[in-house]
């Protein structure tokens, strides 16, 4: 017989304003075993997330933990049963330092003070579980975006979690990173802790699972050991059709001039770099996570100090001097961390539609509050976002929240898009309408420079593919030698394709 979940869900139900997004949901989190949740974005696993961290109740059903239940649980209900949660979005306070974060709502006591000693000693030995090696007196918001998720993830690990509970955890770590979560969570397995794990990844979810609970518009297409499916089966379950191709078609470059052409660039980690990019391409740069593609990226943007030798940017020469010399030229930028970085969350999803626009806007001109909306429903319609414009961009998927940050810049008709991860924590389908859109851009004789941290994505979409390691550019790789062993071999250092300018 096997033994009685940790946690489990029993024919949960809710619904936000008469809109149903968990329909009799059942799951069941088992001690030892690592357990995938898949779905769109939109198919209610965050809520799912939520009613078993105790964050909200569910209308319906009921809420079992060793055997006991429950109509709903609290917070705390749900950390005294050791359940532990990593949010895609990560909640740590920047200002803080990394151990204070770890620590942070459970914190050491000694005589009713905070017992500082105490807490290095145990953020220490969380920061080893998951091999973070900066100093835990380093403020959080000195961390690159991967080492913050490790930071979260320790911070789940301090408590001694029965039950771990994880979305997106790879979405922003490196290869090295990625490899060190697995072992432990193999570990962790092994010490019987029940974990669930929530990926667009779907190769990551075959490796790593052996049972998955499916999510289509709040319904469960499908709770089953993984033995037996393959990918294929899982992306049906979650759109309810065939995958069909996630790519579009391809077609070859017909334009050869060159819209980006830099020589001796450097700008951060990246350096001594040339290179050519043309008009109608979508250019990709991949490597491990962290060699320079985002410094790249950030210095063609004019986002960061950048000297090169010589350099064409658009149609003028030099580089930008700012972003907004760089957007005068028709540059545009799509960050990796939308949240902070691309969107404005408080504010609605017009409003974040129309943000650029008001920095063009002169004098003591009105807006034309008319012309706005109806600029704002033809983005949406392009973009396939529905639903009320004047809802707040934080209430949305991350699949609409990246299309939000990307329709933002479609009314300046930008000439080269500089994209960072841009379908990172995307399911399956807003990826491919992300993919048609980047190559209808291409096919319009615009630009589309894609930094991707997803191998199969530069290999289908791209063109060609710099492969950057160390901050260099170690190998450019044409169409026809596009392979995901070609990229990873040259980010490695392996025997690769040989660059080209």
């Amino acid at each position: 017989m096997p033994s009685a979940p940790v946690i489990a869900a029993r024919s949960v139900s809710k619904s936000f304003f008469g809109n149903p997004v968990l329909r009799d949901v059942s799951i069941a989190l088992q001690p030892g075993r690592i357990h995938a949740l898949l779905g769109e974005n939109g198919a209610g696993k965050t809520t799912l997330i939520n009613i078993l961290s105790g964050a909200i109740a569910p209308d319906s059903g009921a809420i079992e933990v060793d055997g006991q239940t429950y109509r709903a649980l609290t917070p705390r209900d749900a950390r005294r049963a050791g359940v532990a949660v990593v949010q895609q979005e990560l909640s740590l306070t920047s200002q803080l330092s990394i151990g204070e974060n770890i620590g942070l709502g459970a914190l050491p006591r000694r005589f009713g003070l905070v017992d500082y000693a105490a807490l290095a000693r145990l953020a220490r030995e969380a920061c080893a579980l998951v091999g973070l090696e900066d100093e835990i007196a380093t403020p959080v918001g000195d961390l690159p975006l991967g080492r913050r998720q490790m930071v979260e993830i320790a911070r789940a690990l301090y408590r001694r979690p029965r039950a771990l509970i994880l979305d997106e955890p790879t979405s922003s770590l490196s290869a090295h990173e990625a490899q060190t979560l697995k072992r432990l969570l193999e570990q962790l397995r092994a010490n019987g802790v029940a974990i669930l794990y929530i990926s667009h990844r779907l190769d990551e979810v075959m490796r790593l699972c052996e049972h998955v609970t499916v999510l289509k518009d709040g319904l469960v297409t499908a709770d089953r050991p993984l033995a037996g499916i393959d990918a294929g089966d899982l992306v049906r379950f979650m759109v309810g059709r065939d995958p069909g191709d996630l790519f579009p078609d391809w077609k070859p470059v017909a334009d050869q001039r060159p819209v980006v052409s830099v020589a001796g660039f450097s700008s951060g980690l990246s350096r001594d770099i040339d290179l050519t990019i043309r008009r109608g391409e979508v250019f990709g740069v991949g490597g491990l996570v962290g060699q320079g593609q985002e410094d790249l990226l950030l210095g063609l943007y004019g986002a960061t100090a950048a000297v090169a030798r010589s350099a064409v940017i658009g149609d003028r020469q030099g580089l930008p001097v700012s972003v907004s010399n760089a957007i005068s030229r028709g540059v545009v930028y799509v960050p990796a961390d939308r949240k902070r970085e691309g969107l404005h969350l408080i504010h609605g999803i017009a409003w974040n539609m129309m943000l650029p626009g008001f920095g063009r806007a002169r004098g003591l001109s009105l807006r034309n509050y008319a012309s706005e909306r109806e600029l704002a429903k033809w983005l949406a319609d392009l973009l396939g976002i529905k639903g009320d414009l004047m809802r707040q961009v934080q209430a949305l998927s991350g699949g609409n929240q990246q299309k939000v940050a990307l329709a933002k810049w479609m009314p300046s008709d930008p000439q080269i898009l500089l994209l960072n991860d841009p379908t990172r924590g995307v399911d399956v389908e807003t990826k491919r309408e992300i993919y048609v859109l980047l190559r209808r851009f291409a096919s319009e004789g615009k630009t589309v420079v894609l930094a991707s941290s997803d191998t199969p994505e530069l290999v289908h979409l791209c063109d060609r593919v710099a492969v950057m390691r160390e901050g260099r550019i170690v190998a450019t790789i044409e169409r026809a030698q596009l392979s995901e062993e070609a990229i990873v071999a040259a980010a490695m250092g392996a025997d690769s394709p040989r660059a080209a300018a």
